[in-house]
């Protein structure tokens, strides 16, 4: 299969132009879409090719894009909505909840609401709190949406292709600081099937779970540990509804230790959640407690040197590993 180096954010750009190729019911609509380079240059490119019926542009309302979206979806459409900022896709929450999430149960799965829905995530730059919530926890929790996390441009593309052509609602979180990530993508259109995770790199001392840009951080950290005899298994999710929980059955039943790096706030989150499953498993038998390494429970700073020691990086988690192992 061929394949090309492209960046994360033009992988997305190359899915969504595919799936317009592909399909005539799919149209992406958004605030910003239409003009150069479109959404962080996800969708440069794709009004001149397909003109404005498929490339719509919204004015500032979250909750209109999004309602006029679950309409398109239920007449037949498979729109791609993109919500430039996660944040303010909050004034969206009535028709993600009420109406998006529950439309198969209202009609007995009859109808179907096959709504895509991008929802970056910013960092950096002095993003402060109203710029770079990580909520993917909260929708998660909510029944009959898919969450998918994308952690290289291979995943995004392979995932939002995935995902338009099913007939599920999705969220597709996107973390800004991944759209410069680069590596070798097929050109051709392929899929990769949601709730199927993946070892990114094998080990038997200790299982990492992780999703998103969170993976970047934990693969170089596996690196490091592994210079001080420590070898550790990292799984990326992909997905956190539907999750694969026996990739992380098997690998923990190997290695007997756990370790959740979550780029989300500690408490009540999808760490919680996947410490608790495997916790309750009684075919795992752990030889230490497990280890949970999240955002504090505190909204982003804007000053850059306290968002240094807000988030975790690939220094952090190698010391926290290295000393559940008391080196």
């Amino acid at each position: 299969m061929k394949k090309k180096r492209i960046s994360y954010a033009a992988a997305i750009n190359q899915g969504i132009k595919q799936s317009m190729e592909i399909s005539k019911d799919v149209f992406v609509m958004g605030q910003l879409i239409d003009y150069s380079p479109g959404a962080f240059g996800t969708t440069a490119g794709l009004v001149e090719k397909f003109g404005v019926d498929r490339v719509r542009d919204f004015p500032a309302s979250e909750g209109a894009m999004t309602s006029a979206a679950i309409g398109a979806a239920l007449n037949g459409k498979r729109p791609i909505l993109v919500h430039m900022r996660i944040d303010f896709m909050i004034y969206s929450l009535d028709a993600i909840v009420n109406w998006l999430s529950i439309w198969r149960f209202k009609s007995n799965k009859e109808s179907k609401a096959p709504v895509i829905i991008r929802a970056i995530v910013g960092r950096g730059w002095g993003q402060g709190p109203q710029h770079s919530k990580s909520l993917h926890s909260w929708f998660a929790h909510l029944p009959g949406i898919n969450v998918v996390m994308p952690s290289t441009p291979f995943d995004a593309k392979g995932l939002l292709m995935e995902s338009v052509f099913s007939n599920n609602p999705t969220i597709i979180i996107e973390h800004r600081s991944l759209f410069n990530l680069h590596e070798d993508v097929p050109v051709k259109p392929y899929t990769i099937q949601i709730g199927k995770g993946l070892i990114r790199k094998k080990g038997k001392d200790i299982t990492a779970v992780t999703i998103g840009n969170a993976v970047i951080d934990t693969l170089k950290a596996s690196k490091k540990l592994k210079n001080i005899g420590i070898d550790m298994e990292v799984i990326d999710l992909r997905s956190l509804t539907p999750i694969d929980k026996n990739i992380v059955f098997n690998s923990v039943k190997k290695t007997k230790r756990l370790v959740v790096i979550d780029a989300g706030w500690e408490s009540f989150g999808a760490a919680s959640e996947i410490i608790s499953f495997v916790s309750e498993n009684k075919t795992i038998k752990l030889k230490s407690n497990p280890i949970k390494i999240c955002l504090p429970d505190s909204h982003t700073p804007m000053s850059s040197k306290l968002e240094k020691s807000y988030y975790f990086d690939e220094n952090k988690i190698f010391n926290n590993i290295k000393r559940s192992f008391k080196i």
